[in-house]
């Protein structure tokens, strides 16, 4: 019986391969975009579940807020766990850690220079206790001994091939490392991890280093409870029984016994969380660390909808078309009713097809998606691999989604096929009475679904695309063409190159200005002070964002000022730009007002000298805060250089030659350093790179989908103008113009298009409204986007059934009537 229903399924595809084409590509098209979505949040969405107990691990975050405005930082203060460790019940286990980059690591060798690997990150220091919460596989080495003394270290397999190539691990152990000074021994060498994890570290230097290292132990703020730095990580392990809700007011609580409020801290607060390990891939407040990636679960759920959306247009199409063609199989379904076939037996016929379809389909998109990921590979996460043998989650996956979506496609057109009468299918009327009807409101109700989803994509890209230009192209306050930021390396920070460096570089003819001091108007990076202002009555207190640079620093970027004057060279660290938003917030309805006037910096007395105009400190997505320009106060603020080019000559390679020198002046007093410089404006488009990755995911969901619609209503059409074909010969026999004839078999579908239209337009704007609330300055959702995906999806559907309209249309209508 299943060879005869397959045999007979064959038998239909080749009698009917266009419609069996168009199914199985609008099929495999949905199937091969939910298997790579499947897999991207798949990925995402099993990050550093496969340690032990993971649903009792957490990371202890700080939120501030300052005059309600909050601020978010992934770290804690250096003697929070000292203090957890003895004061806090309900957790069993405390492990400090703290992140580290840009070090130079030097292995040396039995002879000649050691080894030297550049810049190293993703280095901690750590301890024992780091590995009683999370699962390592341990290749040499004790995880109760490896990090119990001072300079010890424990390395990842995959860094331990990199110092020590070709050598066993358990003849590592013992091996010198040296980072930057602080020399070291290996004690361990733990297994990578095979599964997805934030937790990239590789290099494991024992907590007591820094402890007993003056500089380390500088960073560690070990006794500063009013200072918090993102590097001094805090994870903890609670009892099976504590609650996390308990844990955190007692960590609270023993906060303010450590660190009691002043009177000047009214209006501002301070408290941990526990944020679960699970959440760390995606929580954006908090982030992750220095070079992880942190996924957004709204996008997740975004891709997720698309996928269902291009799944759905498929199913569709297989519905339509099938329950299109059900007048060509009544006959058939009526002799095999006459002859004893029962309903039940019809309906598995009609799946088997369906399902057969499906997997045709399947076979297509698991071929497919392998060049998809090669395809999106600028933002598909790294480590992202399709491996169906050994991925068994993805295996199941794919049985699951062939049953889904043949019971999805093929369970109604079954049902349908399986309901006729013999009686009537005998006498040629199949399609009598209100079967005609309701099929024929069902295949409109689904072509009206499919447009509203392609008009959706369209809309949406045309949005998403035209906040893109808006971000790209608005002013932002400042100049940024034309600028290379440059930054010296962290090891010489003590020396006096980067002033010989400028010097050297100021005569490079092709530059314009130099500028030397701390991060660009807008970066990624974030300094922040707490600064008080007295005005006679009452204390403002306020977080505000800090940029370090000297004299040149405003006027290379061009930020215009609004009263008083720019920082000059004789300026101290004791004189101070303020923007308008932060004049603003003291009260200073006038700029100028501001000007003179002392703010309050801990235990320093600062003047404002003048006011500039606002400009954007990060993205669009945040809004303006209040903000102070200085002259940089110590060397770490003060390592960036700024380098303003002239225009280009036109035809010329003025910048070219600019770079290169340079980079020359670079290599003399940095050889052993690499040249590594950015155009500004190059990071700034950087800020929108999800937004552009939104886009191009978008675009094609757009083009997929429109491309799926109209293939669907290609077959309608053929179906129609078949349906139809003696009433088009008696038509043009009586003198009906071939537009007449095209507009006759349009006009019908073009309205079904016009409706989705109609349907689409509010959704549309309501969601577009809710992505632009990501955005604190965004673009205006114009009249024109609507109007524009309208248009398109009209013309794109017109285009697609004139060629089969016009076919029918100017076909010789003797033909089609000789039969009569």
């Amino acid at each position: 019986m299943l060879k005869n229903y397959f045999k007979i399924a064959f038998r239909n595809f080749g009698r009917h391969k266009l419609f069996t084409f168009i199914n199985v590509i609008g099929l495999s098209i949905g199937i091969s975009a939910a298997l790579v979505i499947y897999i991207m949040v798949d990925f995402d969405f099993n990050f550093d579940k496969f340690h032990k107990e993971p649903e009792n691990v957490y990371r202890i975050v700080t939120e501030y807020s300052f005059q309600g405005e909050a601020s978010y930082n992934s770290g804690v203060t250096g003697p929070l766990a000292a203090a957890t460790q003895s004061e806090v019940t309900g957790v069993k286990v405390v492990a400090p850690f703290y992140t580290i980059d840009g070090v130079n690591v030097f292995i040396p060798k039995n002879s000649g220079t050691p080894a030297r690997f550049k810049n190293q990150s993703n280095l901690v220091l750590a301890d024992g206790r780091y590995f009683d919460i999370f699962n390592y596989q341990w290749l040499a080495g004790s995880a109760k001994t490896a990090l119990k003394e001072p300079y010890q270290v424990v390395l990842t397999s995959d860094q331990a091939k990199v110092y020590f190539p070709a050598m066993p691990y358990s003849q590592m152990l013992g091996k010198t490392v040296i980072y930057d000074s602080i020399k070291t021994t290996v004690t361990g060498i733990v297994q990578n991890f095979t599964k997805s994890s934030d937790l990239t570290f590789h290099d494991f230097i024992s907590y007591s280093t820094g402890v007993n290292n003056a500089t380390l132990k500088d960073w560690l703020g070990l006794t500063q409870w009013g200072s918090t730095t993102s590097a001094s990580q805090l994870f903890v392990k609670l009892n099976g029984k504590a609650s996390a809700a308990n844990v955190e007011k007692q960590l609270n609580l023993m906060f303010e016994r450590h660190n009691p409020k002043k009177p000047e801290d009214k209006g501002n607060a301070s408290s941990f969380h526990l944020q679960p390990l699970n959440d760390l891939h995606f929580n954006q407040h908090y982030s992750n660390f220095d070079n992880g990636r942190t996924a957004n679960k709204t996008t997740m759920y975004g891709l997720l909808i698309i996928a269902l959306f291009l799944l759905l247009l498929g199913c569709i199409n297989f519905v339509n078309l099938t329950t299109a063609q059900a007048s060509q199989r009544s006959k058939e379904i009526g002799v095999r009713k006459t002859m004893g076939s029962t309903r039940a037996q019809l309906i598995i016929q009609f799946l088997s097809e369906t399902f057969l379809i499906t997997l045709f389909a399947v076979i297509v998109a698991v071929a497919l998606a392998p060049l998809i990921l090669k395809l999106f590979a600028d933002f598909v996460p790294h480590g992202i691999k399709i491996d169906y043998l050994h991925h068994i989650s993805l295996l199941v996956f794919l049985v699951l989604l062939t049953v889904v979506v043949s019971l999805l496609s093929g369970f109604y057109p079954a049902l349908v096929l399986s309901g006729y009468k013999p009686a009537l299918v005998l006498k040629n009327q199949a399609q009598t009475g209100s079967s005609k009807t309701r099929n024929a409101l069902l295949r409109k109700s689904l072509t009206v679904t499919q447009f509203v989803i392609a008009q959706f994509f369209i809309m949406a890209t045309i949005l998403v695309s035209k906040q893109i230009y808006y971000a790209l192209h608005k002013d932002l306050g400042f100049k940024k063409d034309a600028i290379i930021v440059l930054g010296t390396p962290f090891n010489s920070i003590n020396t006096n190159l980067k002033q010989v460096f400028m010097n050297k570089i100021s005569s490079i003819p092709q530059i314009d200005l130099i500028s030397v001091g701390g991060a660009s108007p807008s970066s990624g990076n974030t300094n922040s002070t707490t600064i008080s202002y007295k005005d006679g009555k009452k204390e403002i207190k306020t977080d505000v964002q800090q940029k370090f640079g000297d004299e040149n620093y405003t006027k290379l970027y061009q930020i215009k000022l609004l009263a008083g004057r720019y920082l000059t060279k004789s300026d101290s660290s004791k004189s101070y730009l303020i923007n308008a938003t932060y004049a603003k917030v003291l009260g200073f309805k006038n700029p100028a007002t501001a000007v003179g006037h002392l703010l309050d910096y801990g235990d320093k007395k600062i003047t404002v000298v003048g006011v500039v105009a606002d400009f954007y400190q990060k993205s669009l997505h945040d809004a303006i805060k209040p903000l102070v320009i200085m002259i940089p106060e110590n060397k770490y603020n003060n390592r960036t250089f700024h380098i303003a080019l002239k225009p280009q000559t036109q035809g010329g390679n003025d910048w070219k030659k600019a770079i290169a020198s340079i980079q020359k002046t670079w290599k003399e007093l940095y050889p052993d350093d690499d040249f590594e410089y950015n155009f500004y404006d190059e990071n700034i488009a950087k800020f929108y790179n999800a937004e552009q990755h939104t886009s191009t995911l978008l675009t094609w969901a757009t083009g997929l989908s429109i491309f799926i619609s109209c293939l669907g209503l290609l077959g309608l059409a053929m179906y129609t103008t078949n349906l139809r074909t003696k009433e088009i010969g008696v038509r043009k026999v009586l003198g009906a113009s071939v537009a007449q004839i095209v507009r006759l078999l349009s006009t019908e579908l073009v309205l079904l298009i016009v409706l989705a239209f109609v349907i689409v337009t509010p959704i549309a704007w309501y969601a577009m409204n809710k992505w632009m609330e990501n955005f604190a300055d965004r673009t205006t959702i114009s009249w024109w986007i609507f109007a524009l995906s309208g248009t398109g999806m009209l013309l794109a559907a017109l285009c697609t059934l004139s060629f089969q309209t016009v076919k029918a249309a100017v076909a010789n209508p003797v033909k089609s009537l000789r039969s009569e």
